[in-house]
């Protein structure tokens, strides 16, 4: 089964190196391909690859490590890896629809979603706290360069 990123789509967790399981809303699915295929595929569908939205993200962002990705611009849904991208245990987490982050210990946390879905990820606080700011940095400022330029037309 393929499967393309949409606004309900709240995480995509590696069970191996060629399966994921994604979280939707009130769903989840098995899809046999890894989190970094998916998000590929989901940039592809959308007009660019991983490749191209990292290398824009990075032109906002600068240079560094663990890059949010804008999968679809147009609703702004936009997910970040919890470690490297391509790293087989990378999770890959929508920023638009996590409402809350808490610590568990000093390696985990539970992210709190829109929907008051929970799930708890082997992530620091503190590395997620900075991830969802980075994303929420990408999404404000690709939302500006769109008002701006609304504005200018």
């Amino acid at each position: 089964m393929k499967y393309e990123i949409n606004e309900g789509t709240l995480a995509i967790l590696p069970i191996d190196s060629e399966k994921s399981k994604v979280f939707e809303d009130q769903k989840e699915y098995i899809i046999d391909e890894n989190p970094y295929q998916i998000l590929d595929e989901s940039c592809k569908y959308f007009g660019s690859s991983y490749q191209g939205r990292k290398e824009g993200a990075k032109s906002i962002l600068g240079d560094g490590y663990k890059i949010p990705i804008v999968v679809e611009d147009g609703r702004n849904i936009i997910f970040f890896p919890t470690i490297s991208p391509f790293d087989k245990e990378c999770i890959w987490l929508s920023s638009k629809n996590i409402q809350g982050i808490e610590e568990i210990d000093d390696v985990t946390s539970r992210i709190i979603f829109n929907n008051s879905r929970k799930i708890e990820i082997p992530i620091s606080y503190r590395s997620l706290e900075n991830q969802l700011f980075r994303a929420t940095r990408l999404e404000s400022v690709v939302r500006n360069r769109k008002i701006n330029k609304n504005m200018q037309n």
